[in-house]
């Protein structure tokens, strides 16, 4: 459950759309400016039909292999029964990232007070990366009824709106996670208020003003706002458009500890495994010291034959070791080391017994406690 909390924030500096009258628009499709209807924004498959949410596992590039091989993906949604292949590639408009994405590069051409965006990662296309503030990366679109919440590991991505739907050349190279859900309006209240957690890097932002008088939260974190009291942790239930219940977690630079041993095992109060870019300087190892234990993921297999290391992976998720009570699998965007302990960040989790069979299978070999 929600935690009621008074947060004082500190602040530092689709588819074609189709001609139609306003009056004629069908339900689930939203007047537009200049007379024209547009459906209601919403993450898209690969078929170009809305989903309530899917998932995407960009895979590593093969060794010697063309640039092609570092833009494949799995995918699945509630549909789909697991893995499938993804039907095109990483920097196209066809694939399911780049169909949800589409919206925002369509409609922001023109400017419009129906949308609001906030597109932030602490690896921006066009700017420095930081190693102050929230470790994370994602993408926030949404009009008066719904929108969605994209959390994904790839550095420069996605392109600013005023620019076109791209693939970044650096991630052809390291496996990738992407995280996409469909929510209604109101849950926007909830997840602004995570990323004022999170102390998001935004490179990108409209707010207009009518979605700020309603979203207070989502307009300070896109001017860079964060949380300036404690806790420095929240946990909270988003519910998606569908109905599927997601659990998110942000935590603030000031909370000083992992992510994963030092809350969120305790919180789901279940060991987990952790994928995440094992790279970095200061990893932590594998942690038995808590009731909960937190192992390190160190290679994964699909059963279609792609096999790699977490060395070749910059992914971020975790699974719980054993669905003994609960399946749970969380998507999110932070590593195991040193550094992080003192930086925002989080994860969206699900207790979903197909998705907890799909990433499971995938490990094949992690680091055990010594």
């Amino acid at each position: 459950m929600e935690t009621d909390l008074r947060l004082a924030h500190a602040c530092s500096n689709p588819p074609e759309s189709s001609t139609c009258g306003s009056d004629t628009c069908p339900t689930d499709i939203h007047p537009y400016s200049a007379g024209t209807c547009r459906q209601a924004i919403s993450c898209y498959d690969d078929n170009g039909q809305p989903v309530d949410w899917f998932i995407i596992y960009k895979l590593p590039q093969e060794k010697r292999g063309p640039p092609e091989t570092g833009m494949m993906y799995k995918y699945q949604d509630s549909s789909t029964g697991g893995w499938v292949d993804g039907k095109s590639l990483m920097n196209s408009t066809a694939a399911s990232v780049g169909r949800t994405l589409l919206q925002l590069y369509k409609f922001s051409q023109n400017q419009s007070e129906d949308l609001a965006y906030v597109l932030y990662n602490d690896q921006p296309p066009l700017e420095m990366s930081s190693t102050i503030g929230g470790h994370t990366k994602g993408v926030v679109l949404l009009d008066r009824s719904q929108g969605f919440w994209l959390v994904h590991s790839t550095p420069r991505f996605p392109p600013m709106a005023k620019d076109q739907y791209s693939w970044p050349k650096n991630g052809l190279r390291n496996g990738q996670s992407f995280l996409c859900v469909t929510y209604s309006y109101a849950q926007f209240k909830d997840i602004g208020t995570q990323l004022l957690y999170n102390n998001i890097r935004v490179f990108d932002s409209s707010v207009p003003d009518a979605f700020a008088e309603d979203l207070p939260d989502l307009s300070s974190a896109a001017k860079h706002c964060h949380v300036k009291s404690p806790p420095w942790n929240r946990q909270v239930q988003l519910d998606s458009l569908g109905g599927k219940t997601f659990v998110s977690f942000a935590k603030y630079n000031l909370f000083y500890d992992d992510l994963y041993s030092g809350w969120l095992a305790g919180a789901l109060k279940h060991d987990l495994l952790v994928q995440f870019w094992p790279n970095s300087r200061g990893v932590l190892r594998s942690n038995c010291s808590q009731p909960y234990h937190v192992f390190n993921v160190q290679s994964i297999a699909f059963p279609s034959g792609a096999n790699f290391t977490s060395h070749v992976d910059h992914s971020k998720w975790s699974v719980s070791l054993s669905n003994s009570h609960e399946a749970w699998t969380c998507i999110g965007d932070m590593n195991r080391d040193m550094e992080e302990e003192k930086r925002g960040g989080g994860t969206v989790c699900t207790n979903d017994l197909g998705i907890w069979k799909s990433y499971r299978s995938l490990v094949t070999d992690y680091e055990p406690c010594t």
